[in-house]
């Protein structure tokens, strides 16, 4: 089976680079090496992201997909020539990502908190934690809810989401037998979703300044239109009670239950002695005190950025913060806290601490990798004009549909969210046009409907993509295999996004959030209610 996904892997890439190599060889050779890529603003733009991801399904390998898809760009960047391509993949690439003053915030907040993980590790927290919740919490019902809940209730940002909920409840669950793949999923579900319909957040900061002027009004007002984020909590709901998996995830979880195997694969990522108990003197509160300065020290870093203590409002202050710096600024200031806390109780000595500083950044280096090169293929897709390419199609036909506009808008976020790997970049691009589109109308609930249509489809997009940064950082919160997050979620996430589409037509033609979101929540409970059904046939049979 390996060797066969390999020789399909081998023969997709082959065929890439002919038809590549046939189109540069129509343009003018030499002349086309100074210029501009022929390939810009078309759809061969969208070919390296869609290499990488198809790559990464087939071989169950996601560094060498990506480096792969990162390499294509580069040659189509380069009009095929190495030295070029070369140049362009390491300085127009992994040296302008990681000079990047945004992704360096990312990267230091992801370090300092798989040091802070590590150090709540060592000092007995987690293991204080789980005794406590597999006293309280009995099922694994309770254990998935309670995951879903604690998802819902950090909604200041996705990254610190991500890794905080699955730090958390990654004993709870495993003491309930929830694969990390299930884990991973319900992480990914709470994370950009809340996130985007949360007023107070880095995402609804993001919309308000690219919206432009009263565009924190907008947002609110694009909440109870952002379908796919309410219908994926209704699904997440629905899954708990009802029991139900599918797809791949299905597997996945009969492994935890019936065999105790959590992974399925033999992958077992991070799995890393320094995650080991050292302490037995740990409480419940070295792992809920931690955590609590952080998300504190966190929205106080925001919020400073944003100009709070200089005499901003706390909504403008989150609107227009640096989410990058003021995690970073919160949680630099949260791990010296918490090392001076641990000393103070004697649960670990200095050098336990200083220990933890290595492991936690070892913990961290393949999610590290992984956003590198996710970054990197998203600057070769940039550079090529994915989004012009995409953007384009839909400012060409926006007006052609009215009633069907947000379904066609939605669609179009999905794919260039997907391509691209980012969400923010997405609706970045899709709603200055938007805007520009409903100019004459400022009034128009149209305009209401396609803004979160655009949102919704961001989100969709960023959800289902293997080189998203979220979906990363899902995985790496669970401590899951990246491929096996994605390939498990996929099913549950496009069956939401058509409902989702259904929804945006229906929303189209009614213009009312009364009439759309009720209307999609029956169809997913309808069709979740027959998967059920059929599903227990199967088990039946």
């Amino acid at each position: 089976m390996l060797k066969k996904r390999k020789l399909l892997a081998f023969l997709l890439l082959l065929i890439v680079v002919v038809a590549a190599l046939t189109i540069s060889a129509l343009a003018d050779g030499e002349e086309a090496a100074e210029a501009a890529s022929p390939m810009f603003g078309t759809f061969w733009a969208l070919v390296p992201p869609i290499v990488a991801i198809v790559l990464a399904l087939i071989t169950k390998e996601v560094y060498s997909s990506l480096f792969i898809g990162i390499v294509i760009g580069a040659l189509f960047n380069a009009n095929f020539s190495p030295i070029g391509a070369l140049n362009t993949m390491v300085n127009d690439g992994f040296i302008a990502k990681l000079a990047d003053s945004w992704n360096i915030g990312i990267l230091i907040f992801l370090v300092v908190l798989g040091i802070i993980v590590v150090l709540v590790n060592k000092a007995g927290g987690s293991r204080a934690y789980g005794e406590w919740a597999v006293r309280r919490i009995k099922s694994r019902k309770g254990a998935m809810f309670a995951t879903f809940v604690l998802g819902v209730i950090i909604f200041i940002d996705d990254y610190f989401n991500c890794l905080t909920v699955g730090s958390v409840m990654r004993p709870v669950t495993d003491t309930h037998k929830v694969s990390r793949a299930k884990l991973a999923y319900l992480i990914d579900s709470t994370a950009a979703p809340v996130c985007m319909i949360a007023p107070i957040s880095s995402w609804a900061a993001a919309v308000a300044g690219v919206a432009g002027y009263e565009g924190l009004t907008l947002f609110l007002k694009a909440i109870p239109f952002n379908f796919y984020s309410l219908l994926t909590f209704v699904m997440i709901i629905l899954l708990i009670v009802l029991g139900l998996d599918y797809g791949p995830m299905r597997k996945h979880e009969r492994n935890a239950i019936e065999k105790n195997d959590l992974y399925t694969t033999e992958d077992r990522p991070y799995a890393d002695a320094s995650e080991q108990v050292v302490s037995t003197k740990g409480k419940i509160k070295d792992l809920v005190i931690p955590v609590v300065i952080l998300i504190i020290l966190c929205i106080i870093g925001m919020i400073y950025t944003g100009g709070f203590f200089e005499g901003e409002s706390f909504v403008d202050a989150f609107a227009n913060c640096d989410a990058s710096v003021g995690l970073a600024l919160g949680s630099l200031v949260s791990l010296i806290i918490t090392v001076i806390y641990f000393l103070c109780r004697r649960v670990l000595n200095f050098k336990q601490c200083m220990d933890a500083v290595p492991a936690g950044f070892k913990a961290m280096v393949p999610a590290i990798l992984i956003l590198t090169f996710a970054w990197t293929l998203s600057a070769m897709t940039g550079m090529l004009g994915a989004a012009e390419y995409v953007a384009g199609i839909f400012e060409g036909g926006a007006s052609a549909l009215q009633n069907m506009l947000p379904a066609i808008v939605f669609v179009v976020a999905v794919i260039l969210s997907f391509a691209t790997g980012t969400s923010w970049g997405t609706f970045g691009i899709l709603i200055p046009i938007l805007v520009k589109v409903f100019q004459n109308t400022p009034g128009n609930p149209m305009l209401i409907i396609c803004v979160s249509a655009c949102l919704a489809g961001a989100v969709c997009g960023d959800h289902c993509s293997p080189i998203s940064d979220t979906t990363i950082m899902s995985s790496t919160g669970a401590q899951c295999n990246h491929v096996n997050h994605v390939s498990t979620q996929l099913p549950y996430a496009l069956t939401v996004a058509a409902i989702s589409f259904v929804t945006y037509i229906i929303a189209g033609f009614t213009r009312s959030a009364w009439i759309s979101l009720p209307a999609g929540i029956i169809i997913t409970v309808a069709v979740l209610l027959i998967a059920h059904l059929v599903s227990g046939k199967k088990a039946k049979a």
